[in-house]
C-alpha cells in the first residue's frame, strides 16, 4: 500500500494543500502530530487531515498543549503566543477530533509510528546518532517512523558494528528500507533543515520502501496571514529561510 506520511504541519494550509496534491492518491495516511502552533489556520489544516480516509493521527506537544494536558510554561513565548491565539479560535468540533487521537505509541504492521520518539512520545528529540541509539531499544518492530525535530532524516542501526548511522536522503530518492531503522518525514508546515520547501514521504508497505519528497508552496501567502494576526514576526521569517 502507498502510505503518506506526514508531520509538523504546524496550522501551514498552503503547506498542506501543496503536498496533498503533490502526494495525489494513496491508500492510507499516517500525521505524526503538531497539527496546531506556529501558523495562522489551525482549524483548516485539522479540517483537512479529519477529511482524509483511512487516517492514523498521534497527538504532539502543540496539540497536546492546545487541550490543556501539558503547561504552556515549557514552551518559549513565541510558541506560547501562538498557542494562545489557536486556544481562542479552534471549534469545539476539531477539539473533540484531537481529543479522540493519542499522545502515546502506535503500531501500525512493521511500524512504530510516535511524534517525538519511542522513548518519550511527546516530547524527545530524535537529532543525532546518540539519541537515535538510545531509541532503538524502546521499539521491537523493523521501522519506526517519528516527527517532532522537523529535520527529513533516517538513522539506521548496524547491528553487526553496533552503530547508528544518519543519513539525509536526496527528496525523490526511493530508499530500500533494511531492518531497523528509524525514519522522519521532516515538517509539513515548518522545515528546519534549511530548505523550506513542504516536507513529507511516501512509504510502500508492501515494497518496503520510502520516498522522502519536498513540494514548493506560497510561502508569502503564509507569511501574510501570520502578520495579519499579529503572531510572532520569528513565526514568519523562518519560513522562508526553512530554519
Amino acid at each position: 500500500m502507498q502510505i503518506l506520511v506526514i508531520s509538523d504541519i504546524h496550522a501551514n494550509y498552503e503547506a498542506l494543500e501543496a503536498i496533498l496534491a503533490d502526494a495525489g492518491q494513496v491508500d492510507e495516511t499516517w500525521c505524526l502530530g503538531d497539527l496546531v502552533g506556529y501558523g495562522p489556520d489551525p482549524n483548516l489544516c485539522i479540517e483537512l487531515i479529519r477529511e482524509r480516509p483511512n487516517l492514523t493521527c498521534l497527538l504532539g506537544n502543540h496539540d497536546v498543549a492546545l487541550l490543556g494536558r501539558m503547561s504552556l510554561a515549557t514552551f518559549n513565548g513565541d510558541a506560547r503566543r501562538s498557542l494562545d491565539l489557536h486556544a481562542r479560535v479552534v471549534t469545539a468540533d476539531n477539539i473533540d477530533f484531537l481529543r479522540s487521537m493519542t499522545d502515546d505509541v502506535l503500531t501500525r504492521g512493521e511500524v512504530t509510528l510516535a511524534h517525538g520518539s519511542p522513548r518519550d512520545p511527546t516530547w524527545e528529540y530524535i537529532l543525532n546518532t546518540l539519541s537515535a541509539r538510545l531509541n532503538f531499544d524502546y521499539f521491537d518492530t523493523p521501522y519506526c517512523f517519528v516527527g517532532h525535530a522537523h529535520l527529513q532524516c533516517t538513522f539506521r542501526l548496524d547491528e553487526e558494528r553496533n552503530r547508528v548511522l544518519m543519513e539525509v536522503p536526496q527528496p525523490g530518492d526511493v530508499m530500500k528500507m533494511k531492518p531497523r531503522a528509524i525514519f522522519n518525514p521532516g515538517s509539513a508546515g515548518q522545515p528546519r533543515d534549511r530548505d523550506p520547501r513542504a516536507a513529507y514521504a511516501i512509504y510502500d508497505s508492501e515494497a518496503r520502501t520510502w520516498e522522502p519528497r519536498r513540494v514548493k508552496y506560497e510561502i508569502s501567502a503564509v507569511q501574510a496571514r501570520i502578520r495579519e494576526l499579529g503572531m510572532p514576526e520569528k513565526h514568519a521569517v523562518r519560513l522562508a529561510e526553512g530554519w
